[in-house]
């Protein structure tokens, strides 16, 4: 089941009217309902997330005189009970991390593959990848980083007890939510998956058809695993009850987990990527994770290029854009990986001399075909994962991006525990050159390896002016996640547009392979397609499937954006500190503050 999908019934409803009123949305001012609305205001905190309850619970706890890491923990376990298509404690995750004395970290709580784990898990006998295998069932999952991720956060920069931040999740598990249209509609959407695992479909399902909206989804397994969390810690996931349960259920359908998988999982806490742009500085995610060389080559790229001047997706603006990311993506595909199993060269990938030898091959009259820039071919990549941003009254800043991979992951669930696993091994290459569920092609860096975390393309960002707070930033949609941040930064940055404008408009695509450049619907005009199509381009309407969710800091422009703010006269934008937006291509989640 694609988010795609889902997506556009929920456009359809949107365009009829029968979805207005239907799911929590963000509050909008009513004086800018003529154009792009202006984003949520506060003095204080802000928490941006993907369901209503996630936001409100790590709301309360920044008013509890909680900080941002705990706030995220709060949210985190939160929408592993009311996000389950994405929220988590069965898969895994990044967190980058900005501190009100500057301090900057990077966790990568990803999943690893288990130990028994092998390249060809997934090839017939003829060398060919069995469809299916890597993304359902239980020798598709890896094991769990979210729980460790939690607790590392917790212990380090937490200021908050661990059953105090969980008490919302374990009640909203136990308890149960009334499930909104929304809600209801992504579950029913994978009632078909759902039905080939009799635990997850005892949970998922009422008495084997969809759940409705106005029903209460009750989770009593999920309760009482994450009440053992909160009395035990990490040691009750990874050394407990909750990974024995999954260790059986793994083993009893053709999985491979070990006890000593679980054991030795460990979170890294890393240095983040960072570069510049512009006077911008930007904290962004390190291999495994592909998001911050993507983004910072790209940057590095467009900086020699007028692209104010240029103009907002015009001609010239869309060629060098396309032209960056096509190179960029060459790069993450071919070079990154696992960075405990890959040698790379960060620093030349990101450096301005690097960028500048990029650059000497793009020519403003030309496209430049993908495959002349070599490598393995054929491949597309997901959009499943779900991000949230905060910032708390102090000035920290957490930027988290964490998935089960595909929606829902693997459709499975170990009996008593409530978890849904992930569906992460599908990340490897199981072949190299072959596509995964994102169509992405990659090279032998991301084989299949035990122990190993699969490249990824979770991109949760920070940015900031002078020293300052500037701008926290995330979102889902697999491949897309890279260029889904990317093009909200320069929108604000390049085109001064305010946080709601710069996540509304409409975006573009290029991943490399396959050699199509993407766009959504009136994001181009016709006289701009035709001149790139002139330039041998090919161009694909498609949406972006993105669910930005991001705060700006200081006003609903990011500080000091070029050109000057254009004239706001008879726009009622309330004085504030803080500024939050959710993205409304999938029509949930909410910003709040106070």
């Amino acid at each position: 089941m694609k988010l795609k999908r889902i997506v556009n019934r929920w456009l359809m409803r949107l365009a009829t009217g029968t979805a207005l009123g239907a799911l929590a949305l963000a509050p909008v001012p009513q004086a800018a309902m003529a154009a792009s609305p202006v984003p949520v205001a506060a003095d204080h905190g802000m928490v941006v997330s993907a369901h209503r309850l996630a936001t409100e619970a790590g709301l309360d706890v920044l008013r509890r005189g909680g900080n941002a890491v705990d706030a995220a923990v709060a949210v985190a376990y939160a929408l592993a009970v009311t996000f389950p298509e994405a929220g988590n404690l069965g898969g895994g995750g990044f967190m980058t991390l900005r501190l009100a004395d500057g301090t900057v970290h990077f966790l990568d709580f990803r999943e690893t593959a288990p130990g028994a784990a092998r390249a060809t898990m997934y090839l017939d006998k003829a060398g060919k990848v069995i469809p299916g295998l890597s993304t359902r069932g239980w020798l598709a999952s890896g094991i769990p980083g979210t729980v460790a991720g939690m607790e590392y956060a917790r212990q380090h920069w937490g200021s908050r007890p661990r059953g105090e931040l969980m008490a919302p999740a374990i009640r909203l598990a136990s308890e149960g939510f009334v499930l909104d249209r929304g809600d209801a509609e992504m579950l029913a959407e994978a009632a078909e998956g759902f039905r080939k695992d009799a635990t997850t479909a005892a949970i998922f399902l009422d008495h084997g058809q969809p759940w409705r909206p106005g029903d209460r989804l009750v989770q009593a397994d999920l309760g009482h695993s994450l009440r053992l969390i909160a009395e035990n810690g990490e040691d009750a996931f990874y050394k407990g009850p909750i990974s024995a349960a999954m260790i059986a259920a793994s083993r009893k359908n053709g999985g491979i987990f070990s006890a000593a998988d679980f054991t030795a999982y460990k979170v890294r806490d890393m240095k983040p990527l960072e570069c510049d742009y512009r006077g911008y500085h930007v904290i962004s995610a390190p291999p495994p994770s592909s998001g911050g060389v993507v983004i910072c080559e790209t940057l590095n790229i467009l900086s020699a290029y007028p692209m104010t001047k240029m103009g907002y997706h015009s001609a010239d603006a869309t060629h060098v854009t396309i032209e960056a990311l096509r190179r960029a993506y060459h790069d993450r595909n071919l070079l990154l990986g696992d960075p405990d199993y890959v040698k790379m060269d960060l620093g030349k990938l990101t450096s301005s001399a690097y960028a500048d030898t990029l650059r000497a091959g793009i020519a403003m009259n030309k496209a430049t075909p993908s495959l002349s820039l070599g490598g393995v071919t054929a491949s597309p990549e997901g959009q499943n994962t779900t991000h949230f941003s905060i910032v708390d009254p102090a000035g920290n800043a957490v930027s988290v991006t964490y998935t089960l991979n595909d929606w829902f992951g693997a459709y499975v669930t170990a009996p008593g525990t409530g978890i849904l696993m992930n569906d992460e091994m599908d990340d490897f290459s199981a072949k190299p050159g072959a596509s995964n569920i994102y169509g992405l092609v990659e090279g032998p860096n991301n084989a299949i390896a035990p122990g190993k975390r699969p490249l990824s393309s979770m991109t949760p960002t920070i940015v900031t002016k002078d020293g300052k707070l500037a701008l926290v930033i995330g979102t889902p949609g697999g491949s897309r996640i890279p260029t889904g941040v990317l093009q909200v930064m320069t929108n604000m940055i390049d085109y001064g547009m305010t946080l709601t404008e710069a996540i509304e408009a409409p975006r573009i695509h290029q991943q490399w392979l396959p050699d199509v450049t993407y766009y959504e619907r009136f994001g181009l005009s016709p006289d701009t397609l035709a001149i790139l199509a002139a330039r041998g381009h090919k161009m694909v309407e498609h949406r972006h499937g993105n669910h930005i969710a991001a705060i700006v800091v200081g006003g609903p422009r990011i500080a000091g954006a070029t050109p000057p703010p254009a004239d706001d006269e008879g726009v009622d934008i309330p004085p504030a500190h803080l500024f939050g937006a959710i993205d409304p291509r999938l029509p949930m989640g909410s910003a709040e503050g106070y």
